[in-house]
């Protein structure tokens, strides 16, 4: 759309025939309805090189016309006043619906795809009300801005949408504060992607006790109405507030993730920890109340505690098992993490985080036959961009590291029932201030 719009050669995208919804949803909030693309069909992985010629030999699925003669008249086609007329898209909601019964009016919710499926609480002018008494910014002030890839067009919202995106996830007017610090992220729980990724949110400071939030027993799971509601808030703001969540159109997860539906939310357990809290690490006070969001959140690996002659096989085993395109974050519970000091002697988190980052460590030819090194790391590494060029002219059998220092976090989180600990998938997104917020 770029080279369409911007320098004016006709451009032809070739997509397998699955996406076609979304590319065309794509276009038009892009403003170019018109942009011109051709479907194959799906899949492409593992075909052979004759497969794929005949897709491009064949009929394109969705119109049933030759591929390449759409491809050719793409290329050759002038411009019109049409494809190049511009599209107002409305970057927004309704601020009201109309009145209904309490049935009625979850219907419509559902309907319009404003909910995760599950009921919710109305959000009624008086609800939002008491939301908004929760915090001292104005109910028209811009939060932030959020969008589900980086190929759609950024939404804005308002302070007064957030509060009733926590309304409807049932969220206690005392949370917002929380609520709006992860909206003002810019780091959405509803991230558009095939690898179907959730997110993940991590609150730190006096403000996990001051709200009852859990970081001990349980803290991951269903049992606390703070960190449940908290993460359903951040969910459906990011659905509502990014221009929609919907499966084939907005959404494309292959296999969809349970994590989103409160994308991980807990308090860190900084009482129990032998180290800074994670907010420390990202440059707040212990004393300011903050919460970081990670993306990504797919991939879990977990063991008990540490054994005293193999645990750094065990781990490394743990590392491999990752896609190296992942961010490895610790998740330990306090028990493990004292463990980490006894076997290792990390004393600090940047001892431990040095550790794993030189210890993760496979075989070059490895490494970059992985799909998504391929797709996202390989085409950097050719730019020139280290350390992954000089990890590209590495020898296959050279051992090289799976991760930079700068991707591995660790949190320490859990009620010491026993000494369980796993490994997420996370990439870190951002630490935000709750402070600024109330």
């Amino acid at each position: 759309m770029t080279i369409d719009g911007k320098y004016g050669v006709p451009t032809v995208a070739i997509h397998t025939n699955v996406f076609e919804r979304v590319v065309r949803s794509v276009a038009r909030v892009n403003g170019m309805p018109r942009a011109r693309a051709v479907f194959v069909p799906q899949p492409v992985m593992g075909k052979s090189a004759q497969e794929l010629r005949a897709y491009v030999d064949g009929n394109d699925p969705v119109t049933g016309r030759p591929v390449m003669q759409e491809v050719i008249e793409g290329l050759t086609r002038p411009f019109d006043a049409q494809d190049l007329e511009k599209v107002v898209y409305e970057r927004t909601t309704p601020r009201m619906v109309d009145a209904g019964t309490e049935d009625e009016l979850q219907q419509v919710f559902l309907e319009n795809n404003w909910t995760d499926k599950l009921p919710i609480v109305l959000p009624t002018e008086k609800r939002v009300a008491e939301m908004l008494a929760h915090t001292s910014h104005k109910p028209d002030e811009v939060v932030g801005h959020m969008r589900p890839t980086q190929f759609r067009e950024y939404w804005e919202y308002t302070v007064e949408k957030v509060a009733v995106n926590a309304v409807m996830a049932g969220a206690r007017p005392e949370y917002f504060p929380v609520i709006l610090a992860i909206a003002a992220s810019g780091v959405s729980g509803r991230g558009s992607t095939t690898s179907s990724a959730a997110a993940m949110a991590v609150v730190n400071g006096p403000v996990r006790h001051e709200l009852n939030m859990n970081c001990g027993t349980g803290a991951l799971g269903p049992y606390n109405h703070a960190n449940a509601t908290i993460g359903r808030a951040y969910g459906l703001l990011s659905q509502n507030l990014q221009g929609g969540s919907e499966p084939g159109l907005t959404y494309m997860g292959s296999q969809g993730n349970n994590y989103a539906y409160n994308c991980i939310t807990f308090a860190e357990n900084e009482e129990r920890s032998p180290w800074e809290p994670l907010h420390v690490s990202h440059g707040f006070k212990a004393s300011d109340s903050a919460v970081s969001v990670f993306g990504g959140c797919r991939h879990t690996a977990f063991t008990l505690g540490l054994r005293e002659a193999h645990w750094q096989d065990h781990v490394r085993n743990m590392l491999r098992g990752m896609d190296p395109r992942e961010h490895p974050t610790f998740v330990l519970d306090p028990i493990a993490a004292r463990q980490f000091i006894d076997r290792g002697g990390f004393d600090t988190k940047d001892k431990l985080i040095d550790w794993i980052c030189n210890n993760a460590c496979m075989p070059a030819g490895e490494y970059w036959d992985y799909q998504l090194i391929q797709n996202y790391v390989y085409p950097r590494a050719t730019y020139g961009e280290e350390p992954y060029a000089s990890m590209l002219k590495a020898a296959p059998d050279e051992m090289i590291r799976m991760f930079q220092r700068d991707e591995i976090e660790v949190v320490v989180v859990g009620g010491e029932t026993n000494g369980y600990w796993r490994i997420f998938g996370a990439s870190y997104g951002k630490t935000v201030s709750i402070d600024e917020w109330r």
